[in-house]
């Protein structure tokens, strides 16, 4: 195996259609919306449409990264997902249909979690190692959604991230060393007969505090950079506040004085996405990667910290350097006019659609279109998923 630069090519920002305001559903739970906007540093959430899904979202973040790059050496699809759309098949082979990649390419589905891009991530890092002139397409989807009038309602929110990861990489090159930390825990978890997760809030906000610090130790031990020599951190964002904690808690445990200056300059930009997103689960922090090289000061030659835990639980800190002319890669408008053009839901409309089932009868049930995206959820029709592109 040759001596290799790995890393981030090319990456690109999918939402969906609509956004709830955290103002109107704080009115609607009779609570001051400072509670959310202020205590969960969350602004609004998006909010998909009947004819939108993870499947629908992940190519739409795919697409403008194979037309600008071609499909020809994508030889592997890796999606990362916690809310999948079948036991069995893959969501990145309905992908690899919708961008018409090629037939010579594995595609496969990972989960744990709000962790598995990372985990896509590594894997692309080193199939490419093996092989550099292959492209790897790494997509992250989710939809976060809890039930109605839980605590935990107000982080929901739904995001795609694709990433092309290649030899050379033009923005961003992942540092061998990485931490890691596994632990068999029941903090969030969602078995197979429930459609929203159930959640143990304090305790996985403990556990994802013990595990940062549990990664960051192993990341040392196996020759990673001190703290003190990374100029940003992205966090996974289940709430925006919490990349503060956890970066807070770090930093106590190591014993670093650090006030709300410091706090803001480490992970604040990263935050500007996912705090009008709302949780992307898998996507969340590489959502946060995309808003700080959208939004820091100029990065070239700097080393960031990418910071990712899923529940249940799996941690992984890893380093990364920014390469030179990386704004030249960037998809900074088309991120920003992807959040911008969402519109505005109603609570009862958000209803509706937060409440809406799967039909499980195998009939045919067509959906209408509401999405202005390039793909859709078409129908459900004999137990098939039927998509279509529309632009």
């Amino acid at each position: 195996m040759t001596d290799v630069t790995t890393g981030i090519h090319d990456l690109s920002l999918a939402t969906a259609h609509y956004v709830l305001d955290q103002t109107t559903l704080a009115r609607e739970l009779g609570i001051d919306d400072a509670k959310l906007k202020d205590g969960l540093g969350q602004d609004a959430m998006s909010v998909p449409a009947a004819d939108e899904d993870i499947v629908t979202m992940a190519a739409t973040a795919a697409r403008p990264i194979i037309d600008r790059h071609g499909a020809d050496r994508v030889r592997t699809v890796l999606l990362a997902t916690e809310t999948g759309v079948d036991q069995s098949k893959s969501a990145g082979l309905y992908v690899h249909g919708l961008l018409g990649l090629p037939h010579t390419c594995r595609v496969v589905e990972l989960k744990q979690a709000c962790y598995s891009a990372t985990a896509a991530l590594q894997f692309a890092t080193a199939l490419i190692a093996r092989d550099p002139e292959q492209h790897v397409l790494v997509v992250a989807s989710d939809i976060a959604k809890y039930k109605r009038g839980s605590a935990a309602e107000p982080t929901q929110g739904a995001a795609a991230l694709a990433m092309l990861v290649t030899a050379d990489p033009a923005i961003l090159r992942v540092e061998p060393s990485s931490g890691m930390h596994s632990e068999d825990i029941m903090d969030f978890w969602r078995p197979n007969y429930r459609a929203e997760a159930v959640v143990d809030g304090k305790f996985s906000i403990d556990a994802y505090q013990r595990a940062v610090v549990s990664a960051f130790a192993d990341y040392r031990e196996r020759g990673g950079r001190d703290l003190a020599e990374f100029a940003a951190f992205c966090y996974h964002q289940p709430f925006t506040k919490m990349a503060v904690k956890a970066h807070r808690h770090l930093l106590d445990h190591l014993g670093v004085t650090a006030g709300p200056a410091d706090l803001h300059a480490a992970v604040n930009a990263s935050t500007h996405y996912n705090r009008v997103l709302g949780n992307s689960y898998a996507a969340s922090a590489y959502v946060g990667l995309a808003s700080l090289l959208d939004h820091r000061d100029d990065l070239a030659d700097q080393p960031i910290a990418i910071v990712s835990y899923g529940s249940g639980s799996v941690a992984e800190f890893l380093g990364a350097t920014v390469v030179p002319g990386y704004r030249d890669h960037l998809r900074s408008v088309e991120n920003a006019a992807a959040i911008d053009q969402r519109k505005t839901v109603d609570y009862t409309r958000y209803c509706e659609l937060h409440d809406a089932c799967t039909p499980p009868d195998g009939g045919h049930h067509p959906n209408p279109q509401e999405t202005t995206a390039p793909f859709r959820l078409a129908a459900i029709s004999q137990h098939k998923r039927l998509y279509e592109a529309v632009a």
